[in-house]
């Protein structure tokens, strides 16, 4: 079958938002080495109120989430439907305006925060006209996204479309509900909940957002680009298909563990520690399936860094996902909550997770977009030791850190006093912060080296044209006789 211009894939706009992604990794990334340097040296701010850690924390945060990572997630959703559905994406016109609209969105948005505009709601920190522009445009991302898979010429659906459609549909959900708010002015609204239910439905925003978008939307992403790398089917389907399900029912309620020993209901407390234990089957069923996905390419794992970048955030990953249960539960909470040890949790992921598993996708995926080989396999290892290394650090000087801050909180003289001011806890911390600082600088430094490495194999080429497969008599979908039903896919995703 002759194929038409509009039955290329179209990859262009997989490829900006790639170097959008970049982009944004180095700017947040770099916010957040300054902020390290702030905790050693405060007056680094130049009492500038822009630069203090209040304002460029949610600059750091949002960057990260939003900018980074919702623009990796975006490429590579566009970029796997196309090929798990064998169309070219629907709409791609609208594909483009969620590509730039997002990027303006990101830009004000961190400006905003730097001017004190803020509703103060942890990751959802932007005012009302900001959540009503993001809901537009993710509505615009999941027409594309769903418009690619209604219009597929495959029966099945692959396992990362799962994953991929899971963020949209719960994200949408999630940014609605918590966002509710009474505009009072163009720059200020008022929280349509109040008290103890406003932190019930930001925190199960909160960590639903961590939950699908940095968990789940990251899962798509190795669902299909571990498979693809290592040239190996995945190792059990049928476990990963069970894995997302019950990821779906069993995340959605463990938010409430942010919130123990604060004035919310003591069964809302015990739910969100309860579900908390219950993810550890699915993420580490998750975990285990991938580490067999890739046991066959070992070979492969020893001279090619993307690999041996996605493999290693699936350890990151299992050591996160066995860490967060365990803060859920109170007589381990009560020592970490408002500690460093939350840091160094949430930097285990983000780090070793989803930076890593991102870094390998993209040291993987550019070289086949543009048609050529990556600019240095010797920067990309040496990037690959210098994130191994400096994520190591980060999380046991905040390990460190925060378990001696819990301790000394809880420590009382024979009085019953607090043993220990915050003046002199903070104080003890200094060398935990210098060792942080550190590690920030090491793995910022391997994000710079992957930014050029990138540039270099992107300079002056576009896209490699690519027209979709013809799709086996087996799993060709054939609307008129109405054999629409997804059926299990194979474990290879699709070319």
């Amino acid at each position: 079958m002759s194929q038409s211009n509009q039955e290329i894939y179209h990859d262009a706009v997989v490829k900006r938002l790639i170097q959008f992604s970049v982009f944004w990794v180095i700017i947040a990334m770099g916010a957040g080495v300054y902020l390290a340097a702030e905790f050693i040296w405060p007056t680094i701010d130049f009492g500038q109120f822009w630069l203090s850690f209040g304002r460029l924390r949610p600059v750091h945060t949002n960057g990260i989430i939003f900018g980074f990572g919702v623009s990796a997630l975006m490429a590579t959703a566009f970029y796997s439907v196309q090929r798990t559905s064998h169309v070219p994406l629907f709409m791609p016109k609208l594909a483009w305006f969620c590509c730039y609209a997002w990027q303006l969105l990101v830009i004000l948005g961190a400006i905003s925060l730097l001017a004190g505009w803020t509703s103060s709601k942890e990751y959802a920190e932007l005012e009302w006209p900001f959540d009503i522009a993001i809901a537009i445009i993710w509505v615009c991302f999941g027409v594309v996204f769903f418009g690619t898979i209604a219009t597929r010429r495959i029966r099945p659906i692959y396992i990362s479309n799962w994953f991929y459609g899971g963020l949209i549909i719960v994200i949408a959900m999630l940014h609605i509900v918590n966002n509710l708010a009474i505009p009072v002015t163009f720059g200020k609204s008022y929280s349509l909940y109040a008290g103890a239910q406003d932190a019930i439905v930001q925190w199960w925003y909160g960590h639903n957002a961590v939950g699908f978008l940095l968990t789940g939307g990251f899962l798509g992403m190795l669902y299909y680009f571990l498979p693809k790398h290592s040239e190996q089917p995945i190792w059990s389907y049928r476990l990963s298909v069970i894995s997302f399900w019950a990821f779906t029912y069993s995340y959605i309620w463990a938010g409430p563990h942010h919130l123990h020993y604060n004035s919310i209901p003591e069964w809302v407390q015990s739910l969100g520690m309860v579900m908390s234990l219950i993810l550890l089957a699915p993420s580490w069923a998750t975990m285990i399936n991938g580490i067999m996905t890739v046991s066959k390419a070992w070979q492969k794992l020893r001279v090619d860094p993307a690999l041996k970048f996605i493999v290693l955030s699936l350890a990151f990953y299992g050591l996160a996902t066995f860490e967060g249960p365990m803060m859920a539960i109170r007589s381990v909470n009560v020592v970490s909550h408002f500690t460093d040890w939350t840091i160094g949790h949430v930097h285990s992921g983000a780090l070793g997770w989803n930076a890593m598993i991102t870094y390998g996708t993209f040291y993987f995926l550019v070289p086949k977009l543009v048609g050529q080989p990556l600019h240095s396999i010797r920067l990309a290892n040496i990037h690959f030791w210098l994130a191994l290394s400096g994520t190591i650090l980060y999380i046991l000087s905040m390990w460190a850190g925060g378990v001696s801050q819990g301790l000394m909180w809880l420590s009382v003289d024979d009085y019953g006093q607090l043993s220990f001011s915050f003046r002199e806890i903070m104080a003890s911390m200094t060398s935990y912060y210098g060792l942080r600082l550190i590690a920030g600088l090491i793995f910022f430094i391997g994000t710079i080296l992957m930014a050029w490495n990138l540039g270099m194999t992107m300079r002056g080429r576009n896209t490699v044209p690519v027209t979709p497969p013809p799709v086996p008599e087996k799993f060709r979908l054939d609307r008129k006789a109405g054999k629409d039903e997804t059926t299990i896919a194979p474990g290879v995703p699709a070319a």
